[in-house]
């Protein structure tokens, strides 16, 4: 657990104008993802659909969340200019109706840095959580070395 505990829900509560749900709920979420869960198992566990969660992670800056590939975004981008009908960016895309509204979610929203610095403390690339994870598999991962 991170050591900023239950103070993230009020640092969460600050910024609940630009959350996508309650502050408790995106606490859950961003604590449940830092520990290394799945974007739809954090938001099983705080009672929200997937797409919320990823759309909250994303505008608390984690990167990568979009559904679709760098050309098929280049696609979104491209309806979202005008220059394509929807309909025909989404058969190009080849994405489903939910890939499709987030990859144009991640488009047009960027990542507010309050936020993202509301849950720096728990959000690190190298948190205690991760670390002691990677320690724990540590045994159960090959080397290049193996490979010979």
């Amino acid at each position: 657990m991170d050591a900023t505990g239950g103070n993230l829900v009020d640092r969460l509560d600050a910024h609940a104008a630009v959350l996508p749900c309650t502050p408790e709920a995106a606490a859950a979420v961003v604590e449940t993802y830092a520990a290394g869960t799945s974007v739809g198992d954090c938001a099983r566990e705080a009672g929200i659909a997937p797409m919320t969660a990823a759309k909250l992670l994303h505008r608390c800056g984690i990167t990568g969340l979009s559904p679709l590939a760098p050309t098929a975004r280049d696609l979104v981008r491209d309806w979202l200019d005008g220059e394509l009908p929807r309909s025909e960016a989404v058969e190009l895309v080849g994405a489903d109706e939910a890939e499709f509204a987030l990859a144009a979610y991640v488009e047009t929203h960027d990542a507010d840095p309050e936020l993202a610095d509301a849950v720096a403390g728990v959000l690190e690339p190298e948190s205690s959580a991760t670390v002691a994870k990677r320690d724990a598999l540590a045994e159960t991962m090959s080397s290049v070395d193996d490979l010979r």
